[in-house]
C-alpha cells in the first residue's frame, strides 16, 4: 500500500516537474529581444599650439557616434608651460620638451587600453603661420621636435601641422556653434624707437627682426636684422589707435557694395555674436567681459592705454607680466576690428558675449577640429546580447526554482521508495 502511494506521489512530482521546465522554457524564449549594451567610450586629443602658449585638450564621445559626427564633449584641458612653440626657433628641443607634462597627464586620463587607439593632433596657429613666413627651415625643426615628443607617447599620432586663418575661424564657428546647440644676444649697436601701444615707462630690447612688420613701430628701411634695438612705451592712445587702423583697409568697398574690411564682402550682421579665446582673454583682463556698454568698453582702454608701466604693475600685482605691455595693442586691436570692421555700433554692441567656456567646455577652434575629425573614424557598431522583459525574467527565474524544489523532493521520494522496496523485499 505504501509503495503504491509513493510511487502515485512520485509520478505527481514528475508531471509538476514537466510542466514547470516547459512553463521556464516558453518564458525564456517568450519575447527575447536583441539588447545594445553602452557604447565605450573614445577619445582623442587637439594640441592648440598658439603664438602665446600652448594647451592640450582631451576629448571623448561614444564609439556609436550619432550621424558620423562623434558627441564630443571635453574630458580635460591641460596648459603647457611656457610660451607658444614657435618662441622655441631658437631651441627646437625645448618645443618638445615642453609638452610631456601635459602629455604624461593624459597618460593618467585615457585607459591603457585604449590609448594606442587615441588620434592625436597638433594645430598650430599665428606663432608658427609668422615663423613659417620668416624662417620655414626653423619652423619644420620645431614640428619635428613637437612630432617627436608625442611619438614617444602610445597614442595614435596623426601630424602637426599649421592652420590657415580662414580654417582657425571656421573651426571656431563649428565649436561655438555645437556647443549652443544651434581652435641674449651681444649689444653690437643700439637705437632707441618709440611704441604707442606700450605704456610709458616700459622698455625692452629686441632684435630689428622681431619688429618686422609691427604695425605700431615699423623696423628701419634699412637695418641689420641682428642689430639691437631698444623699444620704449610712450602710451599714447590716439596714436596706438592710429597705428592699428593702418592694418585695415576699410575704404576698399565700392559704393554698392557691403563689406567689412580689405574688400571683403560681409553681410549685415543679426543674432548673438560670441567672441572667445583672445577677445575674451584680452576683455576679461580689462574686466569688460560682463555686458558693459560700448561707452565704458572704450574710456576703459583709453584710460589703460594711458598707463605708467610702473603703475600697470602694481594695479595686476598676482598675473603673469610676459604679456601684459601688449594688452593695450590687443584690445585696441580687437576694438577697431569689431567697431570698423564688422560694423557694431553702440545699439548692437550689446549683441556680444564674451565667453570662455560654454557647456564646461574651453570655446576655441580645437573642438570644431575634432568634430570635424569624428567624420573619419569608421563607426563602431555597439556590441549586442539577448535580453527579456524584466517581469518575464522574473517569472522564468521563479518557475525554475519550482522546478528544481519539485526535482529535489522527486530525488527524495525515490530514495524512500528504494528503501521501502528493499524492506519489503527483506521481509
Amino acid at each position: 500500500m505504501l509503495k503504491h502511494l509513493l510511487g502515485r506521489d512520485i509520478r505527481s512530482l514528475l508531471a509538476v516537474a514537466a510542466a514547470s521546465g516547459i512553463a521556464t522554457l516558453i518564458l525564456i524564449l517568450v519575447q527575447v529581444k536583441d539588447v545594445y549594451l553602452p557604447a565605450r567610450t573614445k577619445y582623442g586629443m587637439v594640441f592648440d599650439a598658439g603664438s602665446s602658449h600652448t594647451a592640450l585638450y582631451i576629448y571623448q564621445w561614444p564609439a556609436d557616434k550619432e550621424n558620423g559626427t562623434g558627441i564630443v564633449s571635453q574630458a580635460e584641458a591641460c596648459t603647457v608651460q611656457g610660451p607658444g612653440i614657435s618662441s622655441y626657433a631658437d631651441n627646437p628641443t625645448r618645443a618638445g620638451a615642453s609638452l610631456t607634462a601635459c602629455l604624461d597627464k593624459a597618460m593618467t586620463i585615457i585607459p591603457v587600453k585604449q590609448q594606442r587607439e587615441t588620434p592625436t593632433y597638433l594645430g598650430a596657429t599665428a606663432g608658427m603661420r609668422l615663423l613659417r613666413e620668416q624662417n620655414s627651415t626653423k619652423a619644420d625643426l620645431v614640428f619635428a621636435e613637437v612630432s617627436k615628443t608625442i611619438q614617444q607617447y602610445p597614442v595614435d599620432f596623426r601630424g602637426a601641422r599649421i592652420l590657415t586663418g580662414n580654417e582657425e575661424g571656421s573651426f571656431g564657428w563649428i565649436t561655438i556653434n555645437y556647443l549652443l546647440e544651434t581652435l641674449i644676444k651681444e649689444n653690437l649697436t643700439s637705437q632707441q624707437i618709440s611704441h604707442p601701444c606700450y605704456p610709458k615707462g616700459y622698455e625692452e630690447n629686441v632684435t630689428a627682426a622681431a619688429l618686422y612688420d609691427n604695425p605700431c613701430v615699423p623696423a628701419p628701411v634699412a637695418h641689420d636684422p641682428s642689430q639691437i634695438l631698444t623699444v620704449r612705451g610712450t602710451g599714447a592712445p590716439a596714436e596706438c589707435r592710429s597705428a592699428i587702423q593702418k592694418l585695415f583697409n576699410f575704404t576698399a568697398c565700392g559704393a554698392n557694395r557691403t563689406c567689412g574690411f580689405n574688400g571683403v564682402y560681409q553681410p549685415p550682421g543679426h543674432g548673438q555674436f560670441f567672441a572667445f579665446s583672445g577677445f575674451y582673454s584680452v576683455f576679461h583682463f580689462l574686466n569688460l567681459t560682463s555686458g558693459q556698454p560700448l561707452s565704458n568698453v572704450n574710456a576703459t582702454i583709453e584710460q589703460f592705454c594711458a598707463k605708467d608701466w610702473k603703475e600697470l604693475k602694481m594695479v595686476s600685482p598676482g598675473m603673469n607680466k610676459t604679456r601684459l605691455q601688449d594688452y593695450c595693442a590687443a584690445s585696441t586691436y580687437i576694438l577697431t576690428l569689431l567697431l570698423q570692421g564688422y560694423k557694431f555700433d553702440n545699439q548692437t554692441w550689446s549683441k556680444i558675449q564674451f565667453h570662455r567656456q560654454v557647456a564646461a567646455v574651453d570655446v576655441g577652434w580645437s573642438l570644431g577640429y575634432m568634430l570635424n575629425l569624428t567624420n573619419t573614424i569608421p563607426l563602431e557598431a555597439p556590441d549586442q546580447v539577448k535580453g527579456q522583459r524584466p517581469d518575464l525574467w522574473a517569472a522564468a527565474v521563479l518557475t525554475t526554482c519550482l522546478t528544481l524544489a519539485v526535482i529535489l523532493w522527486t530525488g527524495l521520494a525515490l530514495g524512500y521508495q528504494r528503501r521501502f522496496a528493499t524492506y519489503e523485499t527483506m521481509l
